[in-house]
Formats: C-alpha cells, structure tokens, sequence
C-alpha cells in the first residue's frame, strides 16, 4: 500500500448529512473529489440538487435523499435507503445540525427537543442503522461533527453545548463498540467556520474580528482547512484513530 492510497476514497461510498451548505457541503464535495460516491442528506431539495450538480460537473458521483433528520421515522427511513444509489455507505458524517440561540432561562420544551434531536439523536440512530453493514464487510468510518461547546461553555447556547458535549461521549462509546470490527468512530470539532449556524457571530464584525485574533494561526477558518482531518478520518490512513475528538481551531481550544 503507498502512501497516497491510504488518503483515497476510490470505490468507497459516503453518506453526509447536513449537506445543503455549511460543512456538510463542503465535506461531501472534498469526498466526492477523493473518489466516494457520495450520498447528500438534508431537508431542502433544491439545495440539495444544486451540491449534487456541482459534484456532477467536477466528475464526481452523488445521489439525493432529501429528509428532516430532526423527526425520527425520517431518519429510520433514512438508513433504509442509505444503499439505494451506490450500495451500502463506508462512511458515515453527521454534520446536520441547528442552534437556537436563547438565554438558558428562555429555553422552551421545543427548542431543546428539536435541538437534541438533529444534533443527538440522529447522528446515533443513523449509525445504528448503517453500521451493521460496516461491520459485515469488516470496514467504516464514524465521522461526527462536534464542537469547541463539546467541552467550553458559551452564552446563549445551552442546548446545543449539550448535544456537542454528548456526541463527543458518543463517539468514544461508538468507538469502544465497533473498532475491533473494523469501524471508527471519530469526531471533528470545528473551531469558527461561516456557516448558516455562525451567522449570528459573522455577522457582528467586530466580534468575528476578536474570535480569528483569538486562534494561534491568527484567523478564523475556511472550508478547505476541514478537508484534511475530514479525509484521514475517512480512509485507511485512520485505522490505528478511533474515539478521538480532533479539534480544528486553529489553536483556539489550546490558548
């Protein structure tokens, strides 16, 4: 096996939910780019089409399956269909994900159960499903999308700090379960990314500004700075990591 082989994706299949925008999108094209095909999740179709195209027009394989992860027939229905295009998925990312930003005082009954919901529950059920698969076949990758809230508390933010805190647990359970069958588990916490979750942050200059000065590198990130960790989780080159949450911040978690 060369070096290079261990990072390619070519004959493998990955799911990646949360891939309308954000980081799912942008994981689902640097994998489609390594050789998977590639298996787009998320609730709004057109979207969802348009990241299809674009994987399309690159050279790269990707299928549709749009659903509302946050309801849970949704995603058992989900995994059911998961080998519907390409067969089986090898890999697995659960990167949808909401925030609802409120004073914990403020928190309603919805607002929690529809966070731990999408953040939570569907990274787990959805690997429940697809992991028996994995294991037949004595390969997979569990890729969780964390967060620096996994284990730092910021304002406004109680139920998602809760859900990232626990996937991180979740992903070291996963881990304990499946690696001896050939399946890791491993989480990726973004340090601050633009996405339609940060808005709120980008938005307000001046404290987009104080987070990138913040980071040991001295800004904040960009898509492309995810791909590297993304695609070694992802392949051969992973297969003495698992129950890891690896932290690309920018150093921001270390300061």
């Amino acid at each position: 096996m060369s070096v290079t082989s261990l990072f390619d994706l070519s004959g493998r299949v990955a799911m990646v939910t949360g891939a309308s925008s954000g980081i799912g999108r942008s994981l689902a094209i640097a994998f489609a780019a390594a050789g998977a095909a590639v298996v787009l999740v998320a609730r709004r179709v057109q979207l969802l089409d348009a990241v299809r195209d674009e994987i399309g027009k690159a050279g790269g394989r990707a299928a549709t399956l749009p659903a509302d992860l946050a309801d849970r027939a949704a995603v058992k229905e989900c995994g059911a269909r998961a080998a519907e295009r390409f067969g089986a998925p090898d890999i697995l990312v659960s990167a949808a994900g909401t925030n609802r930003r409120k004073p914990i005082l403020e928190v309603t009954d919805d607002d929690w159960d529809a966070t731990l919901k999408l953040n939570l529950d569907a990274p787990f059920f959805l690997a429940q499903s697809l992991v028996p698969a994995m294991i037949a076949r004595g390969f997979g990758r569990i890729i969780n999308i964390a967060s620096l809230q996994s284990v730092r508390a910021f304002a406004d933010c109680a139920p998602y700090g809760a859900s990232k805190g626990a996937i991180a647990q979740l992903t070291r359970a996963q881990a304990e379960a499946w690696s001896r069958h050939g399946v890791n588990a491993n989480a990726i916490a973004p340090g601050f990314f633009a996405t339609e979750l940060t808005a709120p942050v980008v938005n307000d200059k001046l404290r987009w500004a104080q987070m990138a000065s913040r980071t040991f590198v001295g800004r904040n990130g960009e898509p492309p700075d995810l791909w590297g960790t993304a695609l070694f989780l992802a392949s051969r080159a992973s297969d003495y990591v698992t129950g890891q949450t690896i932290f690309v911040d920018g150093g921001f978690s270390a300061g």
